[in-house]
């Protein structure tokens, strides 16, 4: 439940009857935490390990809501319990992804798809439905000022510029989650927020044979075209399972052999690989200058020595210099 909840269910049970949700009320909340946000914004200038140690974070931001709310707004008349949720709400929003930040890191979410302010879905269990916060209540942003804040706390790490000029970006999360946004004016609807999340460890084709997605002849099939080290082409619609299925099949590359991968935006898992060099495309900067694109990373990776290229997407020219790398004796699983 979020602060602005708890409220309102406090007026209620204080008067004994409905009320039409007071917006002013509403306001006035946003702009309590907007002063506690930019009052530990300044702290953290000053003393960066405030925001890396959460104990100190949480005592500035309770400190700062005392301050700001004696001083400003004193008729919000907060309890110890309110104080403290909006104090955790704050911090998911100085170090997390806000009210996303929980859908986040849960492991049994595949995919968080955000449409705008009001609308946030989720795929679990490979079925999809609307977002829920631990109370029932449907996740929603308070404004499209919020959803922009972790546009720009998803994009900023990995020197990504979304805005008018530029309003379409994809880019990853620490955990290697897989995001890509799209903002007005290309969205009409307000900025549009999609995540598509990997299990931290990937899943082996033993799991993927379990699971029915194939069977064991066909494993060992393909365990023997890898190993003979034939071509091999993985294509799929959107969501079928191509980079889930390609990190199992990596899984039977020997070793010791040298790889390059090449991603537009990292996603492989190849953990059992000793000699890897992982490469990714980088967007132009605000001067249009600066781009790496896919095809220049597998003309690249052909002068690295690779015992295999894998490449993440071919949607473009790349398919050619990949085409051309398998006629001159490079595999590409």
């Amino acid at each position: 439940m979020g602060i602005e909840q708890a409220i309102k269910r406090k007026q209620r049970e204080n008067e004994g009857q409905e009320q039409l949700w007071n917006e002013d009320l509403d306001v006035e909340i946003d702009q309590l935490k907007q002063s506690v946000r930019e009052d530990i914004v300044k702290q953290g200038n000053k003393d960066h390990k405030i925001l890396s140690n959460n104990d100190r974070l949480r005592a500035a931001v309770w400190y700062s809501l005392e301050q700001k709310e004696t001083m400003n707004h004193q008729d919000l008349l907060l309890t110890t319990d309110e104080r403290k949720l909006l104090t955790d709400e704050i911090m998911q929003q100085l170090i997390g992804y806000g009210i996303i930040d929980p859908l986040v890191r849960r492991q049994d979410i595949t995919e968080i798809m955000i449409n705008g302010t009001d609308d946030v879905f989720i795929e679990e269990n490979g079925r999809l439905g609307y977002a829920y916060d631990e109370d029932g209540e449907r996740i929603r942003f308070k404004s499209e000022a919020d959803l922009l804040t972790i546009i720009e706390k998803i994009v900023a790490p990995i020197n990504r510029k979304i805005d008018e000029a530029n309003p379409i970006v994809d880019a990853r999360l620490p955990d290697g989650s897989r995001v890509n946004v799209v903002i007005r004016p290309i969205s009409l609807g307000g900025p549009i927020i999609t995540i598509r999340k990997f299990p931290s460890d990937p899943f082996t084709m033993e799991k993927l044979i379990d699971f029915g997605a194939l069977d064991t002849p066909i494993a060992e099939w393909l365990k023997k075209l890898v190993e003979a080290k034939y071509n091999i082409v993985i294509s799929g619609g959107t969501g079928s399972g191509k980079t889930t299925f390609l990190n199992a099949l990596s899984m039977y590359i020997p070793n010791h052999e040298r790889v390059i991968t090449v991603e537009d935006s990292a996603e492989l898992k190849l953990t059992q690989i000793q000699n890897l060099v992982s490469l990714e495309t980088r967007p132009a900067n605000v001067e249009g200058k600066g781009e790496i694109t896919m095809r220049d990373l597998v003309r690249t990776a052909l002068r690295m020595r690779p015992d295999r290229i894998v490449v993440g997407e071919v949607r473009g020219g790349e398919a050619l210099d990949m085409l051309q790398a398998m006629n001159t004796g490079h595999d590409a699983p």
